[in-house]
């Protein structure tokens, strides 16, 4: 081995330099890995949308400093003490809950375990979800079921309980039955699956709410606030379906207007899809061609 060491340093020094060490393309790997599973973790988490934010900042400070911004630069410069701090602040929840789930699992299993693929919101799941909430409402039954959209609501699903099965009329309409164990609180769908049941939503602090409403309603707007989420509401008192959705509240909805709701979140998913498909073959054919012209 040191023979083929000394024969490329002495001939080939070029290529002996371009070679890294093995433990440097270990410490490549790990690192990679770590990173890779860091970034898996954010988009699972509500800090996803937090890190966006910081990256504007840190992309507005790189224009302040092209252009010579000086004023912006001693006030951003100023602020880097206390914006680690007011980071561990921001993130404190999801750095505890991430550490918890870390010492949950079977270190094996957690390094093996690939990322889950994308799903979107399909015909066959907005048919259930329509059929249930117009059964229930005819029964005067409550509900409130959430479907998680981009931004990912792995704090409220980790508060209720797991349940992982397909979306389906059956299966709803047996969680939210009067007196059951899993009746109390919402359900969260997510890539056509029920991931979570009796969860427990932020409510709503907004004083313009009618007050008419109650805490079912409010949760329903609540996480509509702070995610981009779509959530189902029944009335256990008058048997009104509600969609919240932004912060805003559409109330009194007929099963058509439920499913247009639906559908046009599924067409939207569906765009996106599209969208990115489309940017994918456009990099491959770049990608292509640039190959071909060398």
């Amino acid at each position: 081995m040191d023979k083929i060491i000394t024969f490329l340093q002495t001939y080939f020094d070029w290529f002996y330099i371009a070679v890294p060490d093995v433990f440097d393309i270990i410490e490549i790997l790990i690192l990679a890995f770590v990173i890779y599973k860091i970034m898996l973790w954010f988009k699972t988490s509500r800090a996803w949308t937090l890190l966006k934010g910081i990256i504007v900042i840190i992309l507005f400070a790189a224009v302040a400093a092209v252009f010579q911004l000086n004023t912006i630069l001693f006030l951003l410069k100023n602020a880097l003490s206390v914006g680690i701090i007011a980071v561990v602040i921001l993130f404190q929840p999801e750095f505890r809950r991430g550490l918890e789930q870390l010492g949950r699992k079977k270190l094996v299993k957690y390094i093996m375990r690939d990322a889950e693929d994308e799903g979107y919101l399909t015909e066959k799941t907005v048919y259930e979800l329509v059929r249930t909430v117009t059964v229930l409402s005819a029964n005067r039954t409550g509900a409130l079921i959430v479907l998680e959209n981009e931004v990912a609501l792995g704090e409220y699903i980790d508060t209720g309980i797991t349940i992982d099965a397909v979306v389906t009329n059956q299966l709803l309409l047996n969680i939210f039955e009067h007196n059951t164990p899993l009746h109390d609180g919402a359900v969260i769908i997510r890539k056509n699956r029920v991931v979570s049941a009796t969860c427990y939503l932020p409510l709503s602090a907004n004083d313009s709410i009618n007050k008419e409403l109650g805490t079912r309603h409010r949760a329903g707007i609540g996480i509509s606030e702070v995610s981009d989420s779509v959530t189902l509401i029944v009335s256990e008192e008058t048997g009104s379906i509600s969609i919240a959705k932004g912060g805003e509240l559409f109330r009194n909805l007929d099963t058509e207007n439920v499913r247009k709701h639906l559908q046009m979140l599924c067409k939207n998913e569906t765009r996106k899809r599209d969208d990115r498909k489309h940017k994918t073959s456009r990099k491959t054919k770049s990608t292509s061609g640039e190959r071909r012209a060398k």
